[in-house]
């Protein structure tokens, strides 16, 4: 991936203690803590690169600030999402805005097809789709068609007791897969470097060798930094009591060629 594109944010909501939990217990949120937290994230972002464009604020959704759910962009296609949480339906209008005002073409996945941005991992020209959670199968075949049209070849993975494809799996700059792989069907999958920090495989790459990932998986840092990437840190505790992830505080749209 190459920075200097636009990364997509959306403020945290006043009411984002009571966003969604499903698979974790709820733990109390510290909301003025997760919006410095997110100041950090945004600078994280334009720190690397990437010029950081605010969504319409959504106050009224308490999982707003993930909006890599809501919209899922590959080139110059922007796939409006339809989440699989009824609730998180209202946040879409925002997204469409975005996409729209960088001028980008924009199709939607139509009921009764549902799909969270979170279950769409890309990787080069091929993209890897979580199924059996918030997306189902006709969410899959409507994502499968429109990024068919871009040149790109989908597969569906199955997941286990984890919210989202990208909760169990990423990728580094170089493709390789990086997975706690109890969490996914892994035959759906090329050979992977697992890892045994929960938050450890939640990466985005963002240019160059940069990586960002969350502080609460130091070992997985230091593995990535043998590697030969240069891991980008940043503390989202607030965001992972509601299952939040680096991945899901942004969608990144790279220059389009």
């Amino acid at each position: 991936m190459i920075s200097g594109g636009t990364a997509l944010v959306r403020a945290p909501s006043s009411r984002l203690a009571e966003g969604i939990v499903t698979h974790i217990e709820r733990t109390p949120v510290d909301v003025d803590l997760a919006r410095r937290q997110h100041d950090d994230y945004r600078a994280a972002l334009a720190g690397a690169g990437w010029s950081v464009v605010e969504l319409t604020p959504a106050d009224d959704c308490p999982d707003s600030v993930f909006v890599e759910d809501t919209l899922v962009v590959c080139g110059d296609l922007a796939v409006l999402t339809r989440p699989g949480a009824p609730e998180r339906r209202p946040e879409i209008a925002g997204a469409r805005a975005a996409a729209e005002a960088l001028l980008l073409d924009v199709v939607e996945i139509e009921a009764p097809g549902t799909l969270d941005g979170g279950d769409v991992l890309q990787v080069g020209d091929h993209v890897y789709v979580g199924v059996g959670g918030r997306t189902n199968e006709a969410g899959f075949a409507q994502l499968r068609d429109h990024l068919a049209t871009r040149g790109r070849t989908t597969t569906a993975v199955g997941l286990h007791g984890v919210l989202h494809l990208k909760s169990a799996v990423t990728a580094l700059p170089d493709g390789t897969l990086v997975a706690l792989p109890g969490l996914l069907d892994i035959q759906a999958l090329p050979q992977l470097l697992p890892v045994e920090e929960e938050a450890g495989c939640h990466l985005v790459p963002l240019g160059d060798e940069r990586v960002l990932i969350a502080a609460s998986a130091p070992h997985t840092a230091t593995l990535i930094h043998q590697l030969g990437f240069a891991p980008v840190v940043v503390d989202i505790s607030e965001y992972e009591k509601l299952e939040g992830c680096v991945t899901c505080l942004s969608v990144l749209v790279p220059p389009v060629r």
